[in-house]
């Protein structure tokens, strides 16, 4: 018996991750939230008494900058985002019970009352640390807001802990000519006393709770690798200014935004509580039978599943029940990416498709693991038009228009029996599958269900039997049959596509009752039937692709966006003589194999026939590289650039590539024709 059924009733609280009031919702985004609203609907469906709530993370040096620059108060950005983000997810009919923000009235209390416990019982310290400060600004500097020149391969305009051109990893006062990206100004060292998370004290708690079912195996094998190394305190402070909450009896001193981060699923929920009237202390109290669950991308794990159940326990609240993590999403095989036009807005996706083809797309690859998943825009197409438009919709398109024109609108007698039957037991297996997450295998089964029933009506073939005379009691069975069918469907579907559920609802004029679909539709009047769910038009993906590659351009003003985002636009280099370029041999290389490094965030490891024997070639590409790619591919290296010792092995060459850094990386490829050892002129 799966726990769905285990209870009578159950009292159930469900987040999402809080996303950044500093930017727009895209589809990245938009696959946590879909899911989730799939999961809280399935429940709320199932009668549990299940309340979803999220808010915008609104704190932080980077909003408070921004605001800056568009001369409004942190407050009115982070209720302008608010309300985008709102629209947003209301545009994907993503349904919350409560969408509050960080900076509320009981986030700070809640933030307070923690701190104050975690204080009282030992576990903060305070020490002193050296920082990068920018002297014109008067405020300290994170690591992101420094740059300069890598002092490794002395590549221009990179960040302050690692460089996006070859992957070497530094401190900021390793970087040449840093520079604040806040004011432009040389930044200087200087102390400030910061408040620490004593982590370490909760480190046989966490063992004993990162292995007790409450995350998935692949996440609590990786959680242990960090214990056994040790965990470290945690900087919970952050100097003046700053966006945030002030520390009680700390003047100057912010809590650092990723402390009240997740104390705002608290806040969320009792701002709910206080205004419908539930029990807050029944869902977070120690003893809680209630149940908690966590949906975040596993790149927020450590903030989840180390600091947050540590700080929960030690405050006296439950921890969570689970926390689930999925992973990043990419489009057609690739990272997202704005110059191809596949870093999709939310807005920009609403504008040109119906949102139910992405929910049941997201929903058809959701597994309970936490692997990534490919958004291929073909596949989207093919998938949506096959199974939902070609499949499901098409049992009731081709059923009802003889119950309207021969019946009066007028169903009959079911009978089909046993078939119907396996539909109906078929929803305790899909019901598992929705309880588990493993909402593809839902999918399947579902459409597994509605071959059956379109195999069903081609076998009956109503067309024919309407012509027939004497034979309008069979015509009548033969399309209430598949009508009932379809309604099975249908309330299977309802979690993943709620729009249309309503749509059949109507239709139908009958619920949808996951729990009474016994109940089948008999003597029943329906109404007129029109087209619930119109095909994918591939031009409009196209459009929508372009409309994307145009909101790039229009926001970076033709300009690199890493650039211009912090306002330093790099001129040209100095000129040099021709006989300094002609000193460089250019050559054609084929990339015989790719390999990641071990130990590098950044660094493919290439190895490039050249034509009169191999290279061993380090580069920056994995932001936008896999290995896979790049295999077998025709580039453009520095074949006389002198071999660099790395600590990852010796670098023989350089290969040519364009871009701002990150995932808008492009490697240089000659035209077809060219071969290994070619000089390129």
């Amino acid at each position: 018996m799966t726990q769905a059924r285990a209870k009578q009733q159950r009292d159930i609280l469900v987040t999402s991750a809080l996303p950044y009031a500093n930017g727009p919702i895209h589809l990245g985004h938009l696959l946590e939230y879909i899911q989730t609203d799939i999961w809280v609907r399935y429940q709320n469906m199932r009668g549990q008494n299940c309340y979803y709530v999220c808010a915008d993370d609104a704190h932080g040096t980077a909003i408070m900058l921004r605001a800056e620059r568009e001369g409004i108060s942190s407050e009115q950005l982070i209720e302008r985002i608010r309300e985008e983000h709102q629209q947003d997810f209301a545009g994907f009919n993503i349904r919350f019970d409560n969408y509050y923000s960080t900076h509320s009235e009981e986030n700070r209390q809640f933030s307070e009352f923690i701190y104050r416990k975690l204080k009282e019982n030992g576990h903060i310290a305070t020490r002193q640390i050296t920082q990068f400060f920018d002297p014109e600004k008067e405020m300290f500097l994170a690591d992101r807001f420094i740059k300069g020149t890598c002092p490794k391969c002395k590549a221009e305009d990179q960040y302050g802990d690692n460089c996006e051109a070859c992957g070497a990893t530094y401190t900021p006062a390793e970087l040449i000519n840093a520079r604040s990206a806040v004011s432009g100004a040389t930044p200087v060292e200087k102390q400030s006393e910061h408040f620490f998370f004593r982590l370490p004290d909760f480190e046989d708690f966490l063992k004993e709770w990162t292995r007790s079912g409450t995350l998935q195996p692949q996440v609590a094998n990786k959680l242990a690798e960090w214990l056994d190394a040790g965990l470290q305190e945690w900087d919970i402070s952050r100097d003046k200014p700053y966006f945030g909450f002030e520390i009680p009896d700390a003047p100057g001193k912010y809590f650092y935004v990723w402390l009240d981060a997740p104390i705002g699923y608290l806040a969320s929920f009792k701002n709910l509580c206080n205004r419908v009237g539930i029990d807050f202390e029944h869902f977070w109290k120690a003893d809680s039978e209630a149940e908690v669950y966590h949906f975040i991308g596993k790149d927020i794990i450590n903030f989840h599943a180390l600091f947050w159940p540590a700080m929960l326990h030690d405050a006296g609240f439950r921890t969570p029940t689970a926390v689930w993590a999925h992973g990043f999403v990419t489009v057609n095989g690739k990272k997202m990416s704005k110059s191809r036009g596949t870093f999709i807005m939310a807005r920009t996706y609403l504008d040109h498709l119906d949102p139910e083809y992405l929910r049941y797309y997201f929903a058809s690859k959701l597994t309970a693991g936490v692997d990534d998943m490919d958004l291929n825009l073909e596949d989207f197409a093919a998938r949506v038009n096959s199974d939902l438009v070609g499949k499901v919709v098409n049992i009731a398109s081709r059923s009802a228009g003889f119950i309207t024109k021969r019946f009066d609108g007028r169903l009959g007698t079911v009978t089909e029996q046993e078939k119907l039957k396996s539909f109906i037991d078929a929803g305790e297996e899909i019901a598992d599958f929705y309880e588990t997450r493993e909402f593809g295998r839902a999918m399947r089964r579902i459409m597994e269900l509605a071959d059956i029933a379109n195999q069903y009506v081609n076998e009956e073939q109503p067309w024919v039997i309407a012509k027939q005379e004497g034979q309008d009691g069979k015509l009548q069975a033969i399309c209430t049959n598949a009508i009932n069918m379809f309604r099975l469907l249908m309330t299977y579907l309802a979690p993943v596509l709620p729009k249309t559920a309503e749509r059949a609802d109507s239709f139908l004029d009958a619920p949808l009752d996951w729990n009474n679909r016994s109940q089948l539709l008999e003597n029943h009047a329906i109404n007129k039937f029109s087209p619930l769910m119109s095909r994918v038009d591939m031009a409009q993906v196209e459009k929508m692709i372009e409309a994307s590659r145009e909101e790039m351009v229009s926001a970076t003003g033709g300009q690199p966006e890493a650039k211009k985002a912090a306002g330093n636009l790099e001129p040209v280099a100095d000129e040099i003589e021709f006989p300094d370029f002609a000193k460089v041999d250019l050559r054609v290389a084929r990339i015989v194999k790719a390999e990641h490094v071990e130990g590098a965030d950044k660094l493919l490891r290439l190895t490039l026939d050249i034509g009169h024997g191999e290279r061993n070639v380090f580069a920056g590409i994995k932001s936008a590289y896999g290995p896979e790619e790049l295999e077998g591919r025709m580039t453009v290296m520095v074949a006389n650039l002198k071999p660099r010792k790395m600590k990852f092995g010796l670098s023989e060459g350089m290969v040519l590539a364009a871009g701002p850094g990150g995932e808008e990386i492009f490697i240089l490829s000659p035209d077809s024709g060219a071969t290994p050892g070619m000089r390129v002129m």
